[in-house]
């Protein structure tokens, strides 16, 4: 599965994005999550935004997945989620426990610790931490020093103070046209204590 490019509609931006996550910490999914399934998947970008068609309903798995985009953007994934309730990660984490999270409407931030600076480091941790919906990681070989990551879609960035970061985290955090699963919890305590490296 590749990427493609995005219908371009910059200015498109949500309001209400953290409300939508839920805060319950489980194990897995429960497959009893209420919503919609996510429409056509370019229905809502920001100009150069890569999008995918992942459909809703993709298995949980185990082992490692081979995705076709780094970082992944959708496909199976691990049974548990990263926990991503403003979650500064200091390590990488699993790509198949991030795309669960993707998947409850996360919007994952990686950077590539060769090509981003400490100030960038430390803006993009200041933006996230605390923030519902989002997790910040290293994620080694990006190529680009920052990648944005949401369910089918992904943002590479040269700069951490690109305003279109910011646009991107409102218009996809939680968005119920965009999220397989809206209102799925995003807290797991348990991969924080037991987070395994990428």
């Amino acid at each position: 599965m590749t990427l493609r490019a995005g219908l371009r509609r910059p200015g498109v931006v949500l309001a209400a994005v953290a409300t939508v996550l839920a805060v319950a910490a489980v194990a897995g999914c429960t497959g009893t999550v209420t919503g919609d399934p996510a429409p056509a998947p370019d229905a809502v970008t920001l100009e150069n935004t890569r999008v995918a068609d992942y459909a809703p309903g993709q298995p949980h798995v185990t082992g490692d997945v081979p995705y076709a985009e780094r970082p992944p953007v959708g496909g199976p994934h691990d049974p548990a989620w990263a926990d991503c309730t403003g979650t500064v990660y200091a390590a990488p984490i699993r790509p198949e426990n991030a795309v669960h999270s993707l998947e409850h409407g996360a919007v994952w931030i990686t950077y590539d610790p060769q090509l981003a600076d400490a100030e960038s480091v430390a803006a993009l941790a200041a933006a996230v931490e605390g923030v519902p919906g989002l997790m910040l990681s290293p994620y080694p070989d990006l190529g680009v020093p920052v990648s944005l990551q949401a369910w089918n879609h992904a943002l590479r960035l040269d700069a951490a103070d690109d305003p279109r970061l910011r646009q991107f985290v409102e218009l996809l955090t939680g968005n119920p046209e965009t999220t397989p699963e809206p209102g799925a919890p995003c807290e797991n305590a348990r991969f924080l204590s037991e987070t395994l490296p990428a």
